[in-house]
């Protein structure tokens, strides 16, 4: 097995990851140090795997790129309209105000997944090393502290037995090694749990966005035009809205976001997606256009009192890994890319008194606490907790806090597991998912897609050969439980369609796992009861192929 040695390894090419990159090289360069800065990416390039609405703070671009002229950085446009919008089953209303934290002034429209790609130039003229195409699925340790990672074994078959092309995974010793692999990163939850990091904390919540992009005729839109939706097709039980953000070159992107502690076991994200595109405010905005990209991903919402301790002895965590998103303005591009300059700071100490020890690298969580990142979530740390019971004791909750400074009347409140919330169809206490929708769930695939056609949307792809990277915990107990009891939700909470329960001739339900359709999103890995199921890395280069998402 061949081992890399370098002095900073960086785990994953998304905005937190790229901009402790650059701000590390910069820092480093200032003290007039030299050291090796290497950085691995899972995705095929940079930006294949990286999705978000967005629409983004632009400020901290300038932070961190402080000698590029601003226009040079790939943003798409201004935003120039911001609305709220009531949806009802036949009808809309604009809201007269903003909701609080949701003002978009000065912000502008992007493709996250192209401001990647730009952040990897620039780290790569800072001398940063790249490397896409890569998974990690192994933390090393010595003497109980983090010494690097190991990329995965390839050449294997699904029972993991060596093939002709075996070819072992390479050892990346590192000096102090960085987490940034978004949204419920595979090697930060083994490091949370490793080293017991959420002690004191509250448990993570999230949503799952399902998102599309658009080609529409001229006038449908506006560039900059931003909409936010509440309401339709979503109900009490249910927490979250849509987005439609106008981009330039009469394209749009649109998608719906709800909270994963929903109760209904046969709930459908992708699905309700497509009913709320058959709105008369929605489907006027498509008209005459094409799909031309969709995707899916998940957000931790918990908020402050769910961001863990973010460090240990040659370790940090940055970005969506750490928990770094805004609610509810739904924002987290801006606080990645902070994060990940905090940690950069914080190493580029580390490596120049050689010590990066747990002591040393407290200062991290020091320079979050006293930077913008606290200002921006602690006046909002009980935001979401305060809808776990429907959106309209959540709406008072949110009252309260906003007179308050954040605190409301109860003080910090606590939030659950999502997988917890869900309930059996036998004690839904309301019609479930296809039964409140009946007859809008056939896809027209002009304006309405099922998930097979929204995959092929994707680009997504995955190895013949390899061990299932979807592993169910207890197969006896997910039979008992999730099958028997649940009817298997998996089937439903996923965006991709890879589980699929069926049926054989003796009557015996099992659950069918279609790995190659997966498309990262780690909903499974969330919300599947009973903590069913586990979402590992497969081979490097797999997945979606993500180009303007």
């Amino acid at each position: 097995m061949d081992t890399v040695s370098t002095d900073v390894l960086i785990i994953g090419g998304g905005p937190s990851g790229l901009a402790t990159a650059i701000h590390l090289a910069d820092r480093l360069k200032e003290k007039g140090l030299a050291h090796r800065i290497l950085l691995i990416e899972k995705g095929s390039s940079i930006g294949s795997h990286i999705l978000s609405g967005a629409v983004v703070k632009p400020e901290v671009f300038k932070e961190l790129l402080p000698g590029v002229d601003f226009s040079e950085i790939p943003f798409n446009a201004r935003v120039t309209k911001d609305r709220t919008i009531l949806l009802g089953k036949h009808r809309s209303i604009t809201l007269p105000f903003h909701i609080p934290y949701m003002n978009n002034s000065g912000n502008y429209t992007a493709s996250l997944g192209q401001l990647c790609k730009y952040l990897a130039i620039k780290a790569q003229e800072k001398g940063v090393e790249i490397y896409t195409g890569f998974a990690i699925d192994e933390i090393l340790c010595r003497d109980g502290k983090v010494i690097g990672a190991k990329t995965k074994d390839t050449g294997v078959d699904h029972h993991g037995h060596p093939l002709e092309n075996f070819q072992p995974g390479t050892r990346v010793e590192a000096r102090i090694t960085i987490f940034a692999e978004g949204t419920r990163g595979s090697l930060a939850k083994m490091l949370i749990k490793k080293f017991d990091l959420t002690n004191g904390k509250n448990e993570q919540v999230y949503s799952l966005g399902c998102k599309e992009l658009w080609s529409v005729p001229e006038g449908n839109i506006g560039a900059g035009h931003v909409y936010h939706t509440m309401g339709y097709p979503l109900d009490n039980d249910e927490f979250g809205g849509g987005f439609i953000y106008g981009l330039n070159d009469h394209k749009v992107a649109i998608g719906l976001v709800v909270g994963l502690d929903y109760k209904d076991p046969s709930f459908d994200v992708h699905d309700a997606m497509q009913i709320w595109k058959t709105t008369s405010f929605v489907s006027r905005i498509l008209k005459g256009g094409r799909l031309l990209e969709y995707g899916a991903k998940t957000l931790p919402e918990g908020g402050y009192y769910a961001i863990p301790k973010l460090y240990t002895d040659n370790a940090m965590i940055v970005g969506d890994s750490a928990g770094m998103l805004a609610m509810p303005a739904l924002k987290g591009v801006h606080l990645a890319i902070k994060s990940g300059m905090l940690a950069a700071q914080t190493a580029a100490e580390a490596l120049a008194n050689n010590d990066s020890s747990e002591k040393s690298l407290q200062q991290y969580e020091t320079l979050i606490n006293n930077s913008w990142i606290r200002k921006e979530l602690y006046p909002v740390r009980n935001f979401r907790q305060g809808f776990e019971k429907g959106l309209i004791l959540g709406g008072l909750h949110f009252g309260t806090q906003f007179i308050t400074g954040g605190a409301g009347f109860f003080g910090r409140l606590r939030s659950h597991p999502d997988y917890k919330a869900t309930v059996k169809l036998s004690e839904l206490k309301k019609k479930p998912f296809k039964e409140r929708f009946k007859g809008k769930l056939e896809f027209d695939k002009a304006l309405t897609f099922d998930k097979a056609t929204d995959i092929y949307h994707s680009g997504v792809h995955h190895d013949e050969q390899q061990v299932v990277h979807l592993h169910i915990n207890n197969p006896e107990n997910f039979q008992e439980v999730n099958i028997e009891q649940y009817d298997a939700p998996e089937q439903f909470l996923c965006s991709s369609e890879v589980y699929e329960l069926h049926t054989n001739k003796a009557g015996k339900k099992e659950l069918r796992i279609h790995a190659e359709n997966c498309m990262h999103c780690r909903t499974c890995d969330i919300k599947s009861p009973g903590d069913g199921i586990t979402w590992m890395v497969p081979n490097g280069g797999n997945g979606p192929e993500f180009q303007e998402m």
